[in-house]
């Protein structure tokens, strides 16, 4: 098991950086999923794109998609 470190704001969001990480990817390819509407759910707050943990988590569970 290998331990990262991201940073998840009180109400359980991580930035589209710390969800890269967190899923053991790149920033751009979440970037590229989200505007191919694949991958995790996300949302858009001020110009920037964050994702909530339990979305990652339930994301990890199903599986990438191909």
């Amino acid at each position: 098991m290998e331990f990262i470190n991201v940073t998840v704001t009180p109400d359980s969001r991580l930035s589209r950086n710390d969800a890269a990480s967190f899923l053991g990817l790149s920033s751009k390819t979440l970037a590229n999923w989200a505007f191919r509407g694949l991958g995790p759910r996300s949302l858009k707050v001020g110009g920037r794109r964050f994702y909530y943990l339990a979305d990652l988590e339930a994301f990890v569970q199903k599986g990438a998609p191909q």
